[in-house]
């Protein structure tokens, strides 16, 4: 007599990477943002803080992918 959860249904692979390109600009957008203000903040001639937060975003965003698509792959 006891009471069953309903199942939860796997997302579709679609819905659950729709979000990728908008988190990724979004990622990259901050960055180059608060790049933009230190670079303002210290002075810099050349964009250093820029490119350098920019990479890292992108990098980090490439990573948060592919951690993602592996755990899509997994939950086969």
């Amino acid at each position: 007599m006891g009471l069953k959860l309903p199942e939860k249904k796997p997302l579709n692979k679609f819905i659950r990477l729709s979000g990728v390109g908008i988190q990724m600009g979004v990622t990259i957008y901050l960055a180059s943002y608060v790049g933009k203000k230190l670079d303002v903040y210290y002075g810099m001639e050349k964009k250093v803080f820029t490119l350098g937060l920019i990479l890292f975003a992108f990098i980090a965003s490439i990573y948060s992918i592919l951690a993602q698509l592996k755990k899509i792959q997994d939950d086969k």
